[in-house]
């Protein structure tokens, strides 16, 4: 079983909710802090209050790009990333575009991602790519994460849980088969507790988005305790 200190590693602990504002990115830090998570996602535009409140941390700074729906220009997508980088921020979770990518304009598709990648590459960032698999057929689930890994993504990633479909062992699992062994795939959406955590990291998810991190901290402890295992 997965220790408390290896799930905390995995997750990005996401503070994205247009209803949370100062107090909830303060809280969601000091909770990475105490809690020992590696990563953090908060607001695009609060990168740099961020940036401030995580010095002496080792937390790795994540900032969505085109978030949630993906549709901006390529050459906003572009200059939101270089944006995002110079503001010191690590890690890019760019929200490719849906609307292409169901229309079968995999060209364009490809066009926005390498973009992001360009710029992400120049400071060693890796990119994500979100795919908000609950709008996508099995088939638009490949193509994405074909494009993705042949665009030079470092993970492809399932959802933005603002949509009413989140990660799912399904499509965790369709993603993982679709890519080579140096994509991660990252779960994210209505992950609120370990028993799903879990399945999902069981059909192949490495890294899990989400906004429920004490709980399934807590919860991964319980089952640990109930073991007789050390957190």
């Amino acid at each position: 079983m997965l220790t408390v200190q290896e799930v905390a590693r995995m997750i990005d602990h996401s503070i994205l909710l247009p209803s949370m504002g100062y107090a909830a990115l303060e809280a969601g830090i000091e909770l990475c802090k105490q809690r020992g998570v590696a990563q953090v996602v908060p607001q695009a535009y609060l990168i740099p209050r961020a940036k401030e409140l995580l010095v002496g941390s080792d937390i790795r700074l994540v900032c969505p790009i085109a978030f949630p729906q993906g549709l901006n220009a390529p050459e906003v997508k572009r200059a939101e990333a270089a944006w995002a980088l110079e503001k010191e921020a690590v890690e890019l979770d760019m929200v490719l575009n849906i609307s292409a990518l169901k229309s079968g304009d995999h060209a364009f598709v490809a066009r926005d991602i390498r973009g992001v990648v360009e710029v992400a590459e120049a400071h060693g960032a890796p990119v994500k790519v979100i795919l908000e698999t609950c709008l996508l057929t099995d088939d638009e689930i490949v193509a994405a994460c074909r494009i993705a890994e042949q665009e030079g993504a470092r993970f492809v990633k399932t959802s933005t849980q603002t949509q009413p479909g989140g990660a799912t062992v399904e499509a965790v699992a369709l993603m993982r088969a679709s890519v080579g062994p140096g994509v991660v795939v990252k779960a994210s959406g209505y992950i609120t507790d370990i028993d799903k955590l879990l399945a999902l990291y069981e059909a192949g998810a490495r890294r899990f988005g989400t906004g429920y991190t004490a709980q399934i901290l807590d919860g991964l402890a319980a089952k640990r305790a109930e073991a007789g295992l050390a957190p």
